[in-house]
């Protein structure tokens, strides 16, 4: 199996509308490659797309292990943790990613999030009591 060809192919499939064929064709890639940071995020952010954001958590949580200076896999993780309802774990990540990068789509998720907890009295994930 050609590695390259076969993330091309992935991110062609991925960019085209189709993140779960996309996650499909990254898995063997990432096991044959797992240090491959480039081929890991596109399989974080398939699954992301595709809702699989437990698979999406792993892999991100695996980016980030290895370098905790990527902004861009803080903010997916927070993203991804803001989706499945669990706000007071998103924000450290999403709080870091805005500020080690200034860029439009972080400050927004980070806003959004705050005011979510904020609005909701403390509660920091979706159906607190």
């Amino acid at each position: 199996m050609d590695l390259l060809e076969e993330y091309r192919r992935a991110n062609f499939v991925f960019e085209s509308g189709d993140p779960l064929g996309a996650s499909r064709m990254l898995e063997p890639i990432v096991e044959a490659e797992p240090r491959n940071a480039a081929v890991r995020l596109l399989l974080a952010r398939a699954y992301f797309n595709s809702a699989q954001l437990g698979n999406a958590e792993a892999q991100l949580r695996e980016l980030i292990e290895r370098d905790p200076s990527d902004h861009y896999a803080h903010h997916v993780l927070g993203r991804t943790l803001e989706r499945a309802g669990r706000f007071s774990e998103a924000l450290p990540h999403l709080r870091l990613a805005a500020a080690m990068k200034q860029h439009a789509d972080y400050e927004t998720a980070l806003q959004r999030v705050e005011a979510w907890v904020g609005k909701n009295g403390g509660r920091t994930s979706y159906g607190d009591e």
